[in-house]
């Protein structure tokens, strides 16, 4: 391809930082595709505002068929995109799940990452690579945790993720890859997965204002969470792929909160009292719980120039409001 528009392939598109980067990457005037996998119902609907919006792009928004598990199909796609940027979001992401589902989660998030990798590296092409890794690979490391923090996971899907952060360091240094790793804490938004807690809270909230829903069942309301904005968080990917050189970065606002606190503000704000309405159920304990996460965000503040805008309480109330937005109810 001769043209001078940026191109970007994102896996893991139809997600919630998925979604977020398309709109992020539309407005820098990118060319974006998607990697979606074939199944007998689509998962596309956090995408509906860039179709629906009648001043986005969407034209430049390209969705292919592929999958993490198909490594010839990968290389096939970044031979045929040739994209400048790769974003690789693509996982089996709930912690709790990933006890149930091991085998798969490891296949996606760590060997789907080898696997791309090798994509780009059999395609020869020139693009910048990077890595979703996460804030679970420090497991119960003592906080604050940053770069040079030694990894505890403490799940299947940690560990994945140790081993994909490892395998992109290793590209870069073997084969001077420009390939990045984002240590991304906890960040959510209206568009998070429902059953992550932050979500199951605040739609919980929205079906008991609207009479559909009189209990809340959670599991260890002690967890304490270094917890943002997503739209933010998304940013600081692409500005890691702008940086003059390939780096790994902590993404953090640097406060831990728990999920009891998370409780309090987003019931407080539709003026009901948590206690009244939420149950434990051990169910939803993991084999073995992560404590504590709380990250310092420095080296991005530093070199790229990052920092957090909204905060806990506001983030709270955003998804709240949308949910209760979404259910047809006021507060």
């Amino acid at each position: 391809m001769a043209d001078a528009t940026r191109r970007a392939l994102i896996t893991g598109v139809t997600g919630q930082d998925g979604s977020y980067l398309v709109e992020l990457l539309l407005k820098k005037g990118y060319e974006v595709h998607g990697i979606i996998r074939r199944s007998s119902s689509f998962n596309t609907g956090r995408l509906d505002s860039v179709y629906q919006d009648p001043h986005a792009p969407a034209r430049r928004l390209i969705l292919q068929y592929g999958d993490l598990s198909d490594a010839s199909g990968l290389a096939a796609l970044i031979r045929k995109i040739e994209p400048q940027e790769i974003y690789n979001l693509a996982a089996q992401s709930h912690v709790r799940v990933s006890f149930d589902i091991p085998e798969y989660t490891v296949d996606v998030a760590a060997l789907g990452t080898v696997r791309i990798l090798e994509a780009i590296r059999e395609a020869r092409v020139q693009c910048k690579f990077y890595q979703a890794s996460s804030s679970e690979m420090y497991g119960n490391a003592r906080p604050p945790q940053n770069e040079s923090t030694p990894f505890e996971p403490r799940s299947p899907y940690a560990a994945a993720k140790v081993l994909a952060y490892w395998i992109t360091r290793n590209y870069r240094e073997a084969y001077g890859m420009f390939a990045c790793n984002g240590i991304l804490f906890n960040h959510e938004s209206p568009r998070r997965g429902e059953t992550f807690v932050t979500r199951k809270i605040t739609r919980a909230i929205a079906a008991i204002k609207k009479g559909t829903q009189k209990k809340l069942y959670l599991g260890n309301l002690d967890a304490r969470r270094d917890w943002g904005y997503a739209p933010e968080y998304v940013e600081a990917m692409w500005m890691m792929l702008q940086h003059d050189k390939p780096e790994d970065f902590v993404i953090a606002t640097g406060e831990t909160h728990s999920v009891r606190e998370f409780l309090e503000v987003a019931f407080r704000h539709v003026g009901l009292d948590w206690e009244k309405y939420v149950e434990i159920d051990p169910r939803y304990f993991r084999p073995t719980e992560v404590d504590l996460l709380q990250g310092d965000p420095t080296k991005a503040a530093r070199e790229l120039g990052w920092k957090p805008k909204t905060t806990f309480e506001q983030l709270a109330k955003i998804m709240v409001d949308a949910d209760m937005e979404a259910a047809g109810v006021s507060r």
